[in-house]
């Protein structure tokens, strides 16, 4: 008589674990018919199918670390991406500017020095600051 299977679809319906599961043992002809899930809860609402009550320590709390300052460690990953998508597009801009032979060499070696700097915010902002030699 083993009734695995039938514990096993009992915890599924009613959300329990297998252990939790307890069938009365007078009726248990019963609960080997029960093949469905509304079966399993028909009979747990009747009372052949029980949930055993929690033992012991439910919860145990535990304290905040506490970090000290040199620990702490800041998510750069995003910023370093902006970082990045904004570098690789005023470099580009800069080498077409560079290809009309608009800028000097020395001039150029200075404006990436710039964009390395994080001199300017956005795209909008470094044509203004082009605009200036011309």
């Amino acid at each position: 008589m083993n009734l695995r299977k039938k514990k096993e679809l009992a915890a599924k319906t009613l959300g329990v674990g297998k252990n939790k599961i307890a069938f009365v043992k007078s009726r248990i002809d019963e609960i080997k018919e029960a093949i469905t899930k509304q079966d399993v809860r028909d009979l747990f609402n009747e009372g052949a199918i029980t949930i055993k009550p929690a033992v012991g320590r439910k919860k145990v709390t535990v304290e905040k670390k506490r970090r000290s300052i040199g620990n702490v460690r800041k998510k750069i990953k995003g910023r370093k991406r902006k970082y990045i998508i904004l570098t690789r597009k005023l470099r580009g801009h800069l080498a077409e500017m560079g290809k009309k032979k608009a800028f000097m060499p020395e001039q150029i070696r200075g404006i990436r020095k710039k964009i390395k700097n994080k001199e300017f915010k956005n795209r909008a902002g470094f044509i203004d600051y082009l605009k200036t030699f011309n």
